[in-house]
């Protein structure tokens, strides 16, 4: 993960923040300075609690769980959409449907209604229906594409939320809260950071800046996602081997013994004895 330097930041514009009278006080801590009425971020800190952010999402994805970017304001849109995209991540960039955290059981059935009527013009019942009924069942399905399609693969709660501007997407930080799901977030001068988990303090309007921060996170992403696969591979590499080397079992030669011949017992022939002189001739 390439670190970014400091006039990286300072040239995407990433230190303005807004006017001093819409500033939050919490945020004192990050701001360096006020110029011309406006409040400077601390780049500083900036590029500490990025890398600590960045460090965190790839813990996240190398363990194989899912990270939700929020981002509905239109200078955010497009950015989040592309670069989620290439990460295979779940993303919302229209409108935040109230309980689409705390009462996910309802979301997935919206979404099981995507997958309901793709399987209807899969499997010819689709041609049953009168055109009335496709219109209606056509306008159903884009408008749950256009709300839900984003987030089709998420079969299960993220494991964390990464949000762009907390105070527009203030009911999606609530329900992470709610659920205790760990959240990051790019903070503006004019947010609460205390309510964030990752707070990334940064200049969340410019085009420049969100597409600046949002590659470094994605970037991260991608590094534990390469980390997964590679140690995925390293292991099944080492079962194969053990397979292998169990299959394999040296057997020694087995040399035949020849066979034993009985040796017959070698008898020693006795002298014949002389012949006793027959007295009785004398």
């Amino acid at each position: 993960m390439s670190k970014l330097n400091f006039e990286t930041l300072l040239e995407a514009g990433v230190h303005f923040g807004h006017l001093k009278r819409k500033w939050n006080p919490a945020m004192a801590p990050y701001i360096f300075e006020e110029k011309k009425g406006i409040h400077i971020i601390d780049l500083n800190k900036t590029m500490v609690h990025l890398d600590q952010a960045c460090a965190a999402m790839k813990q996240i994805a190398k363990s194989g769980k899912k990270v939700l970017f929020v981002a509905t304001k239109k200078q955010a849109k497009e950015i989040v959409s592309e670069r989620v995209t290439k990460v295979n991540m779940p993303f919302v960039t229209e409108r935040w449907t109230g309980g689409m955290l705390t009462n996910f059981q309802t979301t997935r059935k919206s979404i099981r209604k995507m997958a309901t009527i793709d399987k209807m013009k899969s499997d010819g019942s689709w041609e049953t229906l009168n055109k009335r009924e496709k219109l209606f069942k056509t306008r159903q399905r884009e408008k749950l594409e256009k709300t839900f399609g984003s987030i089709s693969d998420m079969t299960r709660q993220p494991a964390a939320i990464f949000i762009v501007d907390i105070l527009k997407e203030h009911i999606a930080l609530a329900e992470a809260r709610r659920l205790n799901i760990p959240t990051f977030a790019m903070v503006d001068t004019n947010s609460n950071p205390k309510l964030v988990d990752f707070p990334i303090p940064a200049n969340d309007d410019a085009t420049k800046s969100i597409s600046l921060i949002l590659d470094q996170i994605c970037n991260a992403i991608q590094e534990g996602l390469e980390d997964r696969k590679n140690l995925k591979d390293k292991d099944k590499e080492d079962s194969s081997k053990e397979v292998v080397s169990e299959a394999v079992v040296e057997v020694a030669p087995v040399v035949e013994a020849a066979p034993v011949v009985e040796a017959t017992p070698v008898v020693e022939e006795t002298p014949e004895a002389p012949a006793a002189e027959d007295k009785s001739a004398e």
